[in-house]
């Protein structure tokens, strides 16, 4: 599967023109890719039945659901997956997600996953400004046992004016970057 993902960053990378990552086409980034890559200023709205995440990148949102249900024994699959979460103390809020459309990648470096992915995140509150995010990988399918990503990923408080910038991926700025600067097998290693 990893074969198959030509990106143009990472260890097995390739020119900007021969890359197939589908986030550089516009197709959503998808989860967990947004939590492992492009990480922005993210807002979390929290209401009585979920928790609602606003990212910057491509201006998407995700929604967990916190009201006590289940995960789907067989959901559909989503760019972000299905996920449910629960407190369990007032600091620590847990969040289980499956149903992810595995033409997603889990980072830009094309790492990939199969549709029985299942990721564990940890969101927990440190103090007043600072909030840790573990996320958990499993995929028997494509990886032999579950990893960590992101041990600590620290977000600070913003005032509540605070406005989100628009980042949106337009498959004409695209074009224009391959165009400039994608020629074929001109890769230089850093």
């Amino acid at each position: 599967m990893l074969k198959s993902h030509k990106s143009a960053n990472g260890p097995n990378e390739v020119a900007p023109g021969d890359e197939n990552d589908p986030a550089h086409f516009c197709d959503p980034q998808g989860f967990p890719r947004e939590n492992l890559f492009e990480v922005r200023a993210t807002e979390i709205i929290q209401t009585p039945l979920k928790m609602v995440l606003l990212y910057t990148y491509d201006k998407v949102w995700r929604v967990i659901w916190s009201d006590g249900r289940q995960l789907p024994k067989d959901p559909d699959p989503r760019w972000f997956g299905y996920s449910v979460g629960n407190w369990q103390d007032d600091y620590t809020f847990v969040v289980e997600t499956t149903g992810t459309d595995e033409r997603t990648w889990l980072d830009n470096a094309g790492r990939p996953h199969s549709e029985d992915l299942r990721v564990r995140e940890v969101f927990h509150r440190v103090d007043r400004d600072t909030l840790e995010l573990s996320m958990t990988i499993d995929d028997p399918k494509v990886y032999t046992q579950p990893w960590t990503a992101l041990d600590k990923l620290l977000f600070r408080l913003k005032p509540a004016n605070f406005e989100l910038v628009e980042m949106m991926c337009s498959p004409s700025e695209v074009a224009e970057y391959n165009r400039r600067h994608g020629a074929r097998g001109t890769i230089t290693k850093k």
